[in-house]
C-alpha cells in the first residue's frame, strides 16, 4: 500500500469528520482509514493490482464460455460487424450496398439503424438455456462493440438498448437468467476503438472505428451524435465515456469476467489502472474472484489473462489463457450469408485448447430480431450432447506433460495467422491429453473403428517424465472390458471396443495408481 494513498485516505476521513461537525481522535480516524483499506485493498499501481489472482480455480475449470455479437450492426446483416466503419469508404462493397439499399451515408447514417434494432423475438431464458445445454459455464453479451451503442441500461449515453432500439435491458435480462443457472457472467468491451480524434483537434486516431469524413455523421458537431461516434476531446472521452461505461456495468451487473478487445493500449495507463482497481475492489466487497482478459500487451499478465483471437497456442500454456473464436466461418455478427462450423470442428478446437491449459470463449451470432439461427443452435447442442457424456475429460482438468500427438500441428503466432488456424481440420489420427486426479484422458479427435488397435506413444518410457503405474484402461461410453498393454519402448497399446463409441471424439480413460 503506497504511503501517499494512505495519507489521501486519512485526509479524506479527516475532512469528512470536519464537514460533519465531528471531532475525531487520530485513533478514530486511523481505524476508519484501516477499514477503507480493508474494503479497498487494490490501489492504482501495477504492483498492487498484481496481487490479484488473475485466474481463479472456477475459471480454470470452466473451459467453455459463450458470448454473442449482437447489436445495431445486426440490422443490415451484411458483410460483418464492421459495417459501421466500412459503410463510409466509397471503394468498399459495404458502401455500395448501403447506398443501394439505404442511400448515401451522409443522409442515412449508422445511427439511423438504431430504431430498426427491435429485438422483438429476444427471449433471454431460451438463450441462456441454449448456452447451458451447449456446456458453457459462463456466458454474456458483447456489452459494447466499437460502434458506441451500449447493450445495457445506461445513464452515460442515450445510445443504449433501454432508451432506444429494443427498449429492454439486454444485459440485465441475460444476467438474471445466468444467475438462475449458477453460471458466471462475462461482459466484453470493444469500445476502446470508439474514440475519434477529429481533424479540428489536429489529428485523427488511426485506430478509430469511425473515419472522420466531412459531411458524414461521425464528424457531426451534434453533442448527441458525438456520444455515439466518439467525436470528442480525448480526456473528456476517457473520463466521461470509457471508464464510466465500465463502472456502470460493474455496478449494475457485477460481472465475473470483464474482457477487452484489442487497442486497449490506446487508453492511457492511468485509466486502465483506475478501471482495474475499481473492478477488483468492488469484487472484493462481494467476496468474488473475478477475471480480467486482454488481447495484447496492454495489461500485465500477473493481473490479467491472455486472449488469442481466432488462434491458439501450439504448446502447453504455463498460465491459463483464452481463445475467442466464432461458431461461424465468416462474420462475428449475423449476416444473411453466414456459414456455420460443424459441431465436431468446434468441439475439436475446445479439446485442443483444453489440452494446453486454455479456455474457449465461443461467439454466436443472433439475428437482429433476437432469434438464434437453427444451424447455430444445432451445432451448439451437438457439442453440448458430447460434453454431457464425456465432460469429465474436459471440465476441471489440466494439461498432462504433453498436450498430444498426431500429424495435425497448429501454426505459430497470434491473430496474424488466424486464417491458417481456421483451415485446420483434425482427424482420428490426432490425440489430445488432459488429466484430473489420478486419471489421464486420451481424447481421439474422431471415431475409432471397431476393435482397432491404438498405440499411444506418449506413454513410451523415453517420452513420459514420470512413468505412470496404470491400473485400468476404459473407453467412456462403453462397458466393454478393454484389452491393453504397456510397451515401455513403444507406448500404451489399446484395443478399441467392438462397437464404435462416438464419431465426434472418443475418450480413453487411463487410471493410474494413487
Amino acid at each position: 500500500m503506497k504511503l501517499t494513498y494512505i495519507k489521501t485516505l486519512a485526509l479524506s476521513a479527516s475532512m469528512l469528520a470536519v464537514s460533519c461537525g465531528e471531532e475525531k481522535s487520530e485513533n478514530a480516524i486511523e481505524k476508519e482509514v484501516k477499514q477503507i483499506v480493508i474494503e479497498n485493498p487494490y490501489t492504482e499501481d501495477w504492483e498492487s493490482l498484481g496481487k490479484h489472482n488473475e485466474s481463479p480455480e472456477w475459471f480454470k475449470d470452466a473451459k467453455l464460455g459463450i458470448y454473442f455479437h449482437w447489436g445495431v450492426y445486426s440490422v443490415p446483416a451484411f458483410h460483418s460487424e464492421w459495417y459501421p466503419r466500412n459503410m463510409h469508404f466509397e471503394d468498399h462493397k459495404v458502401y455500395k450496398h448501403h447506398v443501394e439499399k439505404y442511400g448515401e451515408p451522409s443522409e442515412f447514417g449508422y445511427h439511423d439503424f438504431v430504431p430498426m434494432f427491435k429485438a422483438e423475438n429476444f427471449n433471454p431464458k431460451e438463450w441462456v438455456d441454449l448456452f447451458y445445454e451447449a456446456g458453457a459455464k459462463f456466458a454474456g453479451p458483447v456489452a459494447e462493440h466499437h460502434d458506441g451503442f451500449s447493450m445495457w441500461d445506461s445513464e452515460v449515453t442515450p445510445w443504449n438498448v433501454v432508451d432506444r432500439g429494443p427498449k429492454r435491458d439486454i444485459t440485465g435480462e441475460i444476467e438474471k437468467e445466468i444467475r438462475k443457472r449458477d453460471m458466471k457472467l462475462i461482459t466484453t468491451f470493444h469500445h476502446s476503438k470508439n474514440l475519434q480524434l477529429s481533424k479540428e483537434l489536429g489529428k485523427e486516431n488511426p485506430n478509430s472505428h469511425f473515419p472522420y469524413f466531412d459531411g458524414m455523421p461521425p464528424s457531426s458537431n451534434d453533442p448527441e451524435l458525438q456520444l455515439m461516434y466518439g467525436n470528442m476531446e480525448p480526456e473528456k472521452w476517457y473520463k466521461e465515456i470509457w471508464f464510466p461505461k465500465l463502472k456502470e456495468v460493474i455496478d449494475k451487473y457485477s460481472p465475473d469476467i470483464v474482457w477487452f478487445d484489442y487497442v486497449l493500449g490506446d487508453i492511457p495507463e492511468k485509466y486502465r489502472k483506475e478501471f482495474a482497481a475499481y473492478y477488483l475492489n468492488e469484487a472484493k466487497k462481494d467476496d468474488k474472484e473475478v477475471v480480467i482478459v486482454r488481447k495484447q500487451h496492454d495489461l500485465p499478465l500477473n493481473m490479467s489473462v491472455e486472449d488469442l483471437e481466432q488462434s491458439r497456442k501450439n504448446v502447453i500454456g504455463t498460465k491459463t489463457w483464452m481463445t475467442d473464436a466464432t461458431i461461424s466461418d465468416g462474420s462475428w455478427s449475423y449476416t444473411d450469408d453466414l456459414g456455420v462450423k460443424e459441431a465436431k470442428d468446434v468441439l475439436h478446437i475446445l479439446i485442443d485448447i483444453t489440452s494446453k491449459n486454455g479456455v474457449l470463449l465461443l461467439n454466436v451470432s443472433p439475428k437482429a430480431d433476437g432469434t438464434i439461427p437453427e444451424d447455430q443452435k444445432e451445432s451448439l447442442l451437438s457439442m453440448g450432447s458430447w460434453l454431457k457424456k464425456y465432460g469429465e475429460a474436459i471440465y476441471g482438468t489440466e494439461a498432462w506433460y504433453t498436450f498430444g500427438e498426431g500429424p495435425t500441428k497448429e501454426p505459430k503466432g497470434h491473430f496474424k495467422n488466424h486464417k491458417d488456424f481456421m483451415k485446420l481440420k483434425y482427424s482420428n489420427k490426432d490425440i489430445r491429453y488432459t488429466t484430473k486426479d489420478y486419471n489421464i484422458y486420451a481424447i481421439v479427435l474422431g471415431d475409432i473403428s471397431a476393435n482397432k488397435e491404438l498405440l499411444l506413444t506418449s506413454f513410451a518410457t523415453d517420452k513420459v517424465h514420470d512413468k505412470p503405474s496404470i491400473e485400468s484402461v476404459s473407453f467412456l461410453g462403453s462397458n466393454e472390458k478393454i484389452e491393453w498393454a504397456l510397451d515401455e519402448e513403444k507406448g500404451l497399446k489399446v484395443k478399441a471396443p467392438s462397437n464404435p463409441v462416438d464419431e465426434m471424439a472418443t475418450v480413453i480413460k487411463i487410471t493410474i495408481s494413487q
